[in-house]
């Protein structure tokens, strides 16, 4: 089929936080600091840049006031 989805060839980014130029790249890429990123890691034991961008959305909408008036409800 020429239409199928090719999602299993997708390539999944790692990120590496041991070297500081490599931990300086990802965080910018994030738009977080690398001490940030170090945590992230750290809170959800991933490693996988999909991940740790997913999880910092989410973060960024829990932390938002929309979402704080809505759970304090």
């Amino acid at each position: 089929m020429e239409y199928q989805v090719n999602s299993m060839n997708a390539r999944k980014e790692f990120i590496e936080i041991a070297d500081e130029k490599d931990r300086d790249y990802w965080a910018t890429r994030l738009g977080i600091t690398g001490d940030k990123l170090k945590s992230v890691v750290k809170a959800i034991q991933s490693m996988e840049f999909s991940v740790l961008k997913e999880y910092l959305m989410m973060e960024k909408i829990k932390s938002g006031s929309t979402y704080q008036r809505f759970a304090n409800q």
